[in-house]
């Protein structure tokens, strides 16, 4: 379960095998079962969840039921409602399993007794923080300017196992458009090869 957790870190810092032996204890090894959930909306969120196995999703809905996906977590990628995990405030969104999934676990506790532990993964933290600004201002951005069919061939082009993984449905909610759209946008796609 730690091989792929160490891997993530090693790309980012290098650990030595003393200190991949001092942070296995501060996390907790945690199974969920497909549509388990992880953190349901107003909970908070007392884990930042790194996937080893599986496939997790972060989710709000509207006034009207529907739901509008913010987030995929497949093996290697870490997930949580960063808001409610620092301020300890209620979260306005769900974590569930797509797939049963094994996941490790950091409270908050555990999260600064690591780092104070293990200096080196404060700049791992550090590092996939920053990425992920980047990131999800790039999606931002694209929710403003891309059509349809481009958000989709980004998506495929950059996560191609996650359009494999996961229903159209969540992958229309994802991309901010109907199921329609997406059946259509897809069609046009395939018909061009």
């Amino acid at each position: 379960m730690f091989d792929i957790l160490f891997a993530s870190i090693n790309q980012r810092v290098h650990l030595s095998p003393k200190e991949q032996d001092e942070i296995v204890p501060f996390f907790i090894q945690k199974k969920l079962k497909k549509r388990q959930y992880l953190l349901q909306q107003d909970d908070v969120a007392k884990y930042v969840a790194f996937v080893s196995k599986g496939l997790l999703r972060l989710w709000a809905s509207d006034d009207k039921g529907n739901e509008h996906i913010v987030q995929f977590a497949l093996e290697g990628w870490w997930i949580t409602d960063m808001y409610s995990f620092l301020t300890a405030e209620p979260s306005g969104y769900c974590i569930d399993a797509i797939e049963d999934s094994e996941l490790l676990l950091l409270t908050r506790e555990a999260n600064d007794a690591l780092l104070d532990k293990v200096p080196k993964m404060e700049r791992y933290f550090r590092i996939l923080t920053q990425n992920s600004m980047v990131s999800m201002q790039r999606r931002l951005m694209g929710s403003f300017r891309e059509t349809a069919e481009e958000k989709y061939l980004k998506l495929l082009a950059k996560y191609p196992d996650v359009v494999q993984r996961v229903p159209q449905h969540m992958i229309a909610s994802y991309l901010g458009v109907k199921p329609e759209t997406l059946s259509r946008t897809r069609k046009a796609i395939a018909s061009r090869k």
